[in-house]
C-alpha cells in the first residue's frame, strides 16, 4: 500500500487525485496540505473534496503533511516548489513534482533534492503525453528539416503561463531530435511583418478561452504532406491518474531526478 501526500490538496488537480485515491485498492491517503489561510484548514480533506470523510485533515504545514507518507505529489504553484522540495528531502520522502511553469530556482531546488530523494518532476503527468513525446523526438528525428514543425496548444481560460509546459517539452524533443539547442530554433510568437519562415525552427502558438483541459498538436508540413500527432486531454482526471501512477513508480526508486519516460520504459 503506498500512503500518499497531497501537496496543494483543495485544488482541482488535489481533488481530483484525492478522489482517485479513494477508489483505489493500493492507495491510501497520509497527508493533506494546503496553503495557508485556508478557510477550509483543518477540515476533513476527503469531506473538502465532497468525498466521503477519510480522517485525514488538511493543515497547511509541510512536515505535518508528510508524517506517515512514503510519496508525495505537489500540484501547488511554482512559488512554493522549493519549500516543498526541501520539506520532503527533510522528510525523506520522495516527490511526485507536477507542478508546472517552474523558474530557474525550482529546477535547482528539484535537483538539490534528487541527490537524497527520489524526485519525479513532469510538466505533463498524462501517459498519452509521455508517449506523444517520445513519437515527436522520432518523427523530427527520422524526417529532417524540410519539415517544418509547428506546436499548437489550447487552454483554459485561467491559465497563466504560455507556452503550456507540455508545449515545451514538445518542443524540446522535437529540437533534440535533430540535434539542435531549443533556444536556437524556437520562435514564440509572430506579429506584424515578420517575414519568410527560417528553415529549421519550431515555431509555437497558444490558445486560451472556456474550459478546455489541454490539447496539443505537432504538426510536420513539407511540400508534399502533412503529419499531425495530437493530444486532447478530456478532463484532469487523465493527469491524476499519470500522477498516482508515476507515485506508485516512485515509491521504489533510489535518490535521482527522474521523468515520466521512466514510468513508461522509455528510457534510454
Amino acid at each position: 500500500m503506498v500512503q500518499l501526500a497531497v501537496f496543494g490538496a483543495t485544488g482541482r488537480m488535489g481533488q481530483s487525485l484525492l478522489r482517485l485515491i479513494t477508489q483505489a485498492n493500493d492507495l491510501q491517503l497520509a497527508g493533506a496540505l494546503t496553503e495557508a489561510g485556508d478557510s477550509a484548514l483543518g477540515q476533513d480533506a476527503c469531506e473538502a473534496a465532497g468525498l466521503p470523510a477519510c480522517g485525514i485533515l488538511l493543515t497547511d504545514d509541510p512536515g505535518q503533511a508528510l508524517s506517515g507518507a512514503n510519496v508525495a505529489i505537489d500540484f501547488t504553484l511554482p512559488a512554493a516548489a522549493s519549500a516543498n522540495a526541501a520539506a520532503c528531502t527533510v522528510a525523506r520522502v520522495p516527490l511526485v513534482m507536477g507542478t508546472t511553469g517552474l523558474d530557474g530556482a525550482g529546477e535547482v531546488a528539484l535537483q538539490s533534492a534528487s541527490t537524497q530523494i527520489a524526485v519525479l518532476y513532469g510538466r505533463n503527468m498524462s501517459l498519452g503525453v509521455t508517449l506523444l513525446t517520445e513519437l515527436v523526438r522520432l518523427a523530427s528525428g527520422a524526417l529532417g528539416e524540410e519539415y517544418d514543425i509547428e506546436i499548437l496548444e489550447a487552454h483554459h481560460r485561467h491559465k497563466v503561463d504560455a507556452p503550456s509546459g507540455t508545449a515545451l517539452q514538445l518542443g524540446e524533443a522535437a529540437a533534440a531530435g535533430r540535434q539542435r539547442p531549443m533556444d536556437e530554433v524556437a520562435v514564440y510568437a509572430r506579429h506584424g511583418q515578420t517575414g519568410p519562415r527560417e528553415r529549421g525552427t519550431i515555431g509555437f502558438a497558444s490558445l486560451r478561452g472556456g474550459s478546455l483541459a489541454g490539447d496539443h498538436s505537432v504538426l510536420l508540413a513539407a511540400d508534399e504532406e502533412v503529419i499531425q500527432l495530437s493530444h486532447h486531454a478530456v478532463n484532469r482526471d487523465v493527469f491524476a491518474r499519470g500522477a498516482l501512477q508515476a507515485a506508485r513508480w516512485l515509491a521504489g526508486q533510489g535518490p535521482g531526478l527522474y521523468g515520466m519516460r521512466e514510468v513508461l520504459g522509455l528510457s534510454d
